[in-house]
């Protein structure tokens, strides 16, 4: 289940619709242009609760716990730890397919 997560992942990429990085990401939640932000397992502790808490005030769901390898090789980028998801029918696909590989 969880390659289909990362491919689906890569398909998120190719319509334009991810947005990486922690800078970017922070400023589409506080302009409210992102549905979905999604946290690797190995970003810091620090980064982790400060997107909590922005996912909470701003009613954005999260993902935590992907594996930055497994985002890294999909995407084509390294170290990628925090990601955003900009439309909300491609949100609604991933949160199923999380739910799918953890149930």
């Amino acid at each position: 289940m969880v390659n289909r997560f990362f491919q689906f992942l890569g398909i998120v990429k190719k319509s334009g619709n991810l947005i990486i990085g922690y800078n970017k990401c922070e400023d589409a939640i506080k302009k409210a242009k992102v549905c979905l932000i999604v946290l690797s397992r190995e970003c810091s502790d620090n980064t982790k609760n400060k997107f909590k808490n922005y996912c909470t005030r701003y009613n954005v769901p999260l993902i935590e716990g992907i594996s930055s390898e497994g985002l890294s090789t999909v995407l084509g980028k390294e170290g990628l730890n925090v990601l955003g998801i900009a439309n909300e029918k491609m949100t609604e696909k991933l949160i199923s397919l999380h739910k799918e590989f953890n149930n």
